[in-house]
């Protein structure tokens, strides 16, 4: 049997973690963080042990790359979907409901990783914090900004500030209240994006995330759940 070419291996190599970020993201989201290991990571994914530790530096690393992929694939769902638009305002409303709903659906998930973001290893650089980066970068800049490199990290900062308010363990704020300063602070109309009382056009697939972690091209929602 011939060798595998090195494109083959490195599509497998690609497989095989997206695997393991979508098997963190499902266990933590049924069980927290403590009771997950990455023995259980390892083997709801179908990977051998050892190959977490050769992705990941451990656990809260993995977490923190498999919900910045979580985040950049909603995000990118929401600024993609139909009727697809170039709007600066419009793309930046569906910016602030993508995250905000993020904190909304899914607690469990987005306080285990604003807790990693405090830890002392903080921040990971990964390619899903960078896709992540790029898509906010690209938004800030089609809203009209003359300083992309400040206004940027503002617009971080302030979601960030927003997902951890909306998940105060005992005194949250209540979403709507969030959106309503954020799109005051950016003058967005409150119709703009995904308004609380309103869905999201051609469904949200709320329970299952698989989507997000589709090897290949982005993942679309499966047909039978686009028409509820």
């Amino acid at each position: 049997m011939s060798p595998r070419s090195a494109s083959v291996n490195e599509e497998l190599r690609r497989r095989s973690k997206e695997r393991l970020l979508q098997a963190a993201v499902e266990l933590v989201r049924e069980r927290g963080y403590e009771a997950t290991t990455l023995g259980d990571i390892a083997d709801r994914a179908g990977s051998a042990r050892g190959l977490v530790s050769y992705y990941f530096p451990g656990k809260r690393q993995l977490l923190q790359s498999a919900v910045h992929r979580l985040m950049h694939r909603t995000l990118e769902e929401a600024l993609e979907r139909e009727p697809r638009t170039g709007d600066g305002p419009e793309r930046l409303a569906r910016a602030i409901d993508a995250i905000l709903g993020l904190a909304r659906d899914e607690p469990v998930l987005m306080r285990q990783h604003m807790a990693g973001l405090l830890q002392e290893q903080g921040f990971l650089q990964c390619p899903e914090q960078r896709r992540l980066a790029e898509l906010l970068r690209d938004t800030v800049a089609r809203h009209g900004s003359r300083d992309v490199d400040h206004d940027y990290p503002m617009l971080r900062a302030l979601l960030m500030g927003a997902v951890y308010a909306a998940l105060v363990p005992g005194v949250p704020m209540p979403v709507p209240a969030l959106r309503a300063e954020l799109f005051k602070r950016y003058r967005l109309d409150w119709e703009m994006g995904v308004p609380p009382d309103a869905e999201a056009p051609g469904g949200t697939c709320d329970t299952d995330l698989s989507r997000f972690f589709a090897t290949g091209a982005a993942a679309e929602c499966p047909p039978d759940r686009q028409s509820k």
